[in-house]
């Protein structure tokens, strides 16, 4: 099966992570979607990692109220030691599913930092990347950036930015709305 692995804190998930994964299993081609809920992103606050179960939990929740969905929230990162670095991540998603083809799903604001991920050079030469827009961010001279990047380092870029719909919602935007006591209903899964 071609699986996307679309990883991160989905704190909480909210109607931009449904259209990306609706458009993961219908237009994009997947079969199905891994949603892998990471406990510490090492590259954020450290603080997130006390309520990773909870946001686990959570993410099951709002995938159940979409029985349409072809996703599956996936506590692998839930039970590896940390760090959690994203080529582990998918080594063990293809030791455990070795059947499975793992394409890494991530958003055009990871681009540019890429290249600083622990063990880029063999994510980038083993997996495929599919890479949807968000807000702010130049897609195709972020890639462009990344592509000299990879030919100065000699390593193959199976990078394909994909035309997901542009939904200018943040998690982060949501907790400071729901901090100032504002109704997200209509914002989240």
């Amino acid at each position: 099966m071609k699986i996307a692995v679309y990883p991160g804190s989905f704190d909480p998930l909210h109607k931009g992570h449904l259209a990306i994964m609706q458009y993961l299993t219908g237009e994009g081609g997947f079969d199905a979607v891994y949603l892998v809920v990471s406990p510490q992103n090492p590259f954020k606050d450290p603080a997130k990692a006390a309520n990773a179960q909870r946001r686990f939990e959570a993410a099951q929740a709002a995938v159940a109220r979409h029985p349409g969905l072809k996703v599956k929230v996936d506590g692998i990162e839930l039970g590896m030691t940390p760090p959690n670095y994203t080529v582990r991540t998918l080594d063990a998603l293809r030791q455990r599913e070795p059947g499975n083809d793992f394409t890494l799903v991530m958003g055009a604001d990871n681009l540019g930092g890429l290249p600083r991920w622990r063990c880029a050079r063999r994510i980038l030469s083993q997996y495929d990347i599919v890479v949807y827009p968000r807000p702010g961010f130049d897609s195709d001279a972020l890639l462009e950036d990344l592509r000299r990047w990879c030919r100065r380092s000699h390593t193959r870029c199976a990078i394909k930015l994909i035309d997901a719909p542009l939904v200018d919602i943040s998690s982060t935007q949501i907790r400071a709305a729901l901090a100032a006591g504002k109704d997200v209903s209509d914002l989240v899964m």
